[in-house]
């Protein structure tokens, strides 16, 4: 199958998890969109009643257009489950996201999640993270020094750039600086590390936070619990 094909079948599936009356926090990224698509669907088919905490202003977007009911992470007391995607997945199952730019607000949603699951195309299943470069997001203030900093650490930084060749910010104003590693062979001592920089707000490090992940594979999607 291809890429997409196969990001279309996990999408589709995870919402076998969603059930109603629940608050589900919805993630960004291609995957996660054909999973928005599906829901609006079930809560459509089975008039359900589910409330969606979103992560990014894409996302909002998309679910507002197709009709599911959106309230704000600070306005609901829980989050019953999380479904998003992954750039990344280690063997141990501990992930890198942020491709999509989302990281700061995929964390606040699913930090305060009681479930997460991550949804991915087999490729994103990998032994050891780092092939994928490990976004930081990081204040406009300061930022060049921060990058300066990365680099003499041999971490080999890139500011994001859109395609009208400015700076990429994300949905809270903020830069990223993708850091390619290569390998990052511990990756606990790496998030202490950038989290204790100043001016860094959050990075792409998703360590002990996913329970269940379903990846798609030619012959269907499998589903991997992690813990």
């Amino acid at each position: 199958m291809k890429q997409d094909e196969l990001k279309k079948l996990v999408g589709y599936k995870a919402v076998d998890w969603i059930h109603d009356g629940m608050i589900v926090g919805l993630g960004t990224g291609s995957t996660v969109k054909y999973m928005i698509n599906a829901l609006a669907r079930k809560i459509k088919n089975e008039h359900l009643n589910i409330t969606g905490v979103v992560t990014s202003n894409q996302t909002a977007n998309q679910a507002r257009l197709l009709g599911i009911k959106l309230k704000s992470v600070d306005a609901v007391d829980h989050i019953d489950l999380t479904i998003d995607g992954a750039d990344e997945i280690s063997s141990d199952y501990q992930g890198i996201k942020g491709g999509g730019a989302a990281l700061l607000f995929e964390k606040i949603v699913a930090t305060n999640s009681k479930k997460n699951i991550w949804i991915v195309d087999q490729s994103k299943l990998v032994d050891q993270l780092g092939a994928f470069p490990l976004p930081v997001e990081v204040i406009p203030y300061g930022s060049r020094q921060l990058f300066s900093s990365f680099k003499a650490k041999g971490f080999h930084p890139e500011f994001r750039i859109t395609t009208m060749g400015e700076k990429r910010k994300t949905d809270s104003g903020n830069f990223i600086i993708d850091l390619h590693l290569g390998k990052i062979s511990k990756p606990e001592k790496m998030a202490t590390y950038l989290k204790s920089q100043v001016g860094v707000v959050e990075h792409g490090l998703f360590l002990n936070t996913v329970n269940t992940v379903v990846a798609g594979y030619d012959d269907g999607p499998r589903v991997f619990e992690a813990r």
